[in-house]
């Protein structure tokens, strides 16, 4: 499966729309992209996982990188991932507890809004 990646703004948030699957051979067009968001000033990144199929540990190191890059340039990263199967890989790697994950889109942007110094 191929990954499709599409980006669009809800408010003052850039949300990057992902499906498909993230793995050893697709993890590299995410990372760009999400490099591309932050070099071009993105500062509340919002990525919607919805439509991820499969993430591997390549894919949660890209998440990561992504989450180190916003907070070094004073940004946020959250997370929507409302699927038991991709939430069950945020528990086991206990990155449910460095992450901001969220059931929704609009979930992520209220929580951001109403506490903007965050920091995912």
């Amino acid at each position: 499966m191929e990954l499709s990646l599409s980006t669009r703004t809800v408010d003052d948030h850039t949300v990057l729309e992902v499906g498909g699957e993230v793995d050893v051979y697709t993890a590299p067009r995410l990372r760009e992209r999400l490099v591309e968001l932050v070099e071009a000033g993105a500062r509340s990144v919002i990525v919607d996982l919805s439509r991820v199929e499969f993430l591997d540990s390549t894919g949660l190191g890209v998440l990561v990188g992504a989450l180190k890059r916003l907070r070094a340039a004073g940004g946020t990263l959250a997370l929507v991932c409302g699927h038991e199967r991709l939430l069950k890989i945020f528990r086991i790697t206990a990155l449910d507890r460095v992450f901001a994950l969220y059931d929704s889109v609009e979930a992520a942007t209220a929580a951001t809004d109403a506490d903007p110094g965050q920091s995912a």
